[in-house]
């Protein structure tokens, strides 16, 4: 059988899964949808396969890189969840105190994707913590499906305030600096925006295709660079309105918009990974962080 690429799949069938990933689609409504595209030898359980993440081979860091130190530890969240679990990294043989970073997972816990995505922030120079949301329900489950079921069962203000403490911590480590900004990606792009504006300490905040505040902007104290995807409609739609606040408020930001790519171009697991676009704006987002985390 052919093997599937990128350029063999119709943009409705990227929208599909946007839906399905997003919680708009149930499953069965997604593999039903899937079948108008199933043409010749490209089946339903191919596109299946091939729209799913891939964690075995798409990983850019070695959890076991020399330079790096990177563990598990757990981490008191009183306005949320109670105890989180959380993966803290930094570069093994660093001899200064570090700015620090917290790194929010998408809407579907702590996955190898975000793991990697930390580790290799610290590698480049931060202490960096990713924090579980699912932490108080058992954790990541082993598989995003069950992990977004999981965390629609989540209290999104209790989420929050779990990132909240996580920056409280990283801030007060020893190795840290007591400069703390924060990444996320899809929900952890909304959680970013928001700890803009509930985090009056926040030193930095990139949201990657995050959704926007509508209240409190001009709470914002934290320079933002604010990431999007060109064919990600349904995000982009709230930017206007939140960037006249912006300006409104005279708010310090930059934001870049990738034409032609997915929600969730970022991610290096899934189809929607345009590479190209993935390093132009992860390059942005260190060389940000180096300016006001230092």
């Amino acid at each position: 059988m052919k093997k599937l690429k990128k350029e063999d799949i119709k943009q409705e069938v990227f929208d599909l899964y946007d839906a399905y990933a997003h919680n708009r689609l149930e499953r069965r409504q997604f593999v039903e949808r899937l079948s108008v595209f199933a043409v010749g030898s490209i089946t339903v359980p191919a596109l299946m396969s091939f729209l799913m993440p891939d964690y075995k081979t798409t990983m850019l860091v070695d959890p076991q890189d020399p330079n790096l130190d990177s563990q598990f530890i757990t981490y008191n969240s009183p306005k949320g969840g109670g105890e989180i679990k959380a993966l803290l990294s930094k570069p093994k043989d660093a001899t200064v105190k570090l700015g620090g970073i917290v790194v929010v997972h998408e809407n579907r816990g702590l996955n190898p994707y975000i793991e990697d995505t930390a580790r290799r922030a610290a590698l480049a120079g931060f202490i960096t913590i990713a924090p579980d949301a699912l932490s108080p329900l058992g954790g990541y489950p082993g598989n995003d499906d069950e992990g977004r079921e999981m965390q629609r069962k989540r209290d999104s203000g209790e989420m929050l305030q779990d990132f909240i403490a996580a920056y409280e911590l990283l801030k007060n480590h020893p190795d840290c600096n007591g400069k703390v900004g924060v990444v996320g990606f899809c929900f952890g792009g909304s959680i970013s925006n928001m700890m803009a504006v509930h985090v009056p300490t926040l030193a930095a905040a990139v949201p990657f295709y995050g959704g926007q505040p509508t209240e409190d902007i001009d709470k914002i104290n934290a320079p933002l660079l604010l990431q999007y995807a060109g064919l990600d409609e349904r995000i982009n739609a709230g930017w206007p309105e939140y960037e006249a606040k912006l300006k409104e408020y005279n708010k310090e930001y930059g934001v870049f918009v990738y034409p032609d790519v997915n929600h969730g171009f970022h991610n290096t697991t899934t189809p929607r990974y345009d590479k190209e676009a993935a390093e132009l704006a992860w390059e942005r987002t260190l060389a940000f962080f180096k300016e006001h985390l230092s």
